[in-house]
């Protein structure tokens, strides 16, 4: 018998939470895709790759929409549970213009 020994690159980025939830759509809803990149070897750069990309779109909107809706530390210190509903959200908004642009695009 003839046993290939294959082995994949190394790579030594972590995926984090955005590139878990593309990997896990990628595998449900493109399986093709998904197992294409996973022969040739470029899974997990394609995933860390877009976990960098969406972490930075992410913490960019939080920063924009926050400075446009007026959450300031001066909120902070002022009214906490405020602030808190404001930024969360701040979040949830961003975290669902991430998702639908680069995640389950």
């Amino acid at each position: 018998y003839y046993i290939p020994d294959l082995k994949l690159p190394e790579e030594r980025r972590p995926i984090g939470h955005w590139g878990r939830l593309h990997q896990s759509y990628l595998k449900l809803h493109r399986p093709m895709l998904y197992n294409e990149l996973i022969l040739s070897g470029s899974l997990h750069t394609v995933v860390a790759d877009l976990n960098e990309q969406a972490e930075a779109m992410f913490f960019e909107l939080v920063k924009q929409l926050a400075a446009r809706e007026g959450v300031t530390e001066q909120l902070k210190a002022q009214n906490q549970m405020l602030w808190e509903q404001r930024m969360n959200n701040i979040r949830n908004r961003a975290m669902e213009v991430v998702n639908n642009d680069l995640i389950y695009a």
